[in-house]
């Protein structure tokens, strides 16, 4: 009679387990990451991206590594209308609570053909981070990302430029 109470509170725990586990799958997103730019005065606005990742959680953990096509990109070349695909990956269909970019060294901007160093405070350490609140459609949704150029440049002396970036979600 032991060996069957045992068996039976087994099967109730695994179903618990499975009902549980059933819950907390949401299914799957195909995320993808655009950025593009408003006009600015400046020929080149070169912006060393490196990785994106995205968080689900509101705490620090649960980051996603997405596909991310590192490089160079000049943010005035993604202007009225033109956007780039930054990254991508399959995420959990569920709410998306922030984006955070990882910047290399390789940022600068240039004005009049001179090209001056562009200085990303805390860019390579913790990155720019996008704070959201988005319920993500299932199978395919996209955020398109707007960094704002004209607001994010300041100038601190005759040729220092730091950027503050304003990024907003489309």
């Amino acid at each position: 009679m032991q060996v069957r109470t045992v068996r039976f509170l087994s099967l109730i725990a695994i179903a618990t387990m499975f009902a549980g586990c059933q819950k907390e799958n949401t299914g799957t997103t195909e995320l993808k990451i655009h950025l593009t730019d408003n006009p600015f005065n400046a020929s080149e606005v070169n912006v060393d991206i490196r990785e994106v990742r995205v968080n689900f959680r509101d705490d620090s953990t649960g980051w996603i590594n997405l596909a991310t096509v590192p490089g160079i990109y000049n943010l005035l070349d993604l202007q009225n209308g033109i956007d780039t695909v930054l990254a991508q990956g399959t995420v959990p269909t569920t709410t998306l609570k922030e984006v955070r970019f990882v910047l290399g060294n390789d940022n600068s901007i240039k004005i009049d053909s001179v090209v001056y160093p562009l200085t990303i405070p805390s860019g390579s350490e913790s990155g720019l981070k996008i704070k959201l609140n988005k319920q993500l459609n299932a199978a395919l949704d996209s955020l398109v990302i707007d960094f704002d150029a004209a607001l994010s440049i300041l100038q601190t002396g005759t040729s220092e430029y730091k950027l503050k970036p304003v990024l907003k979600i489309k």
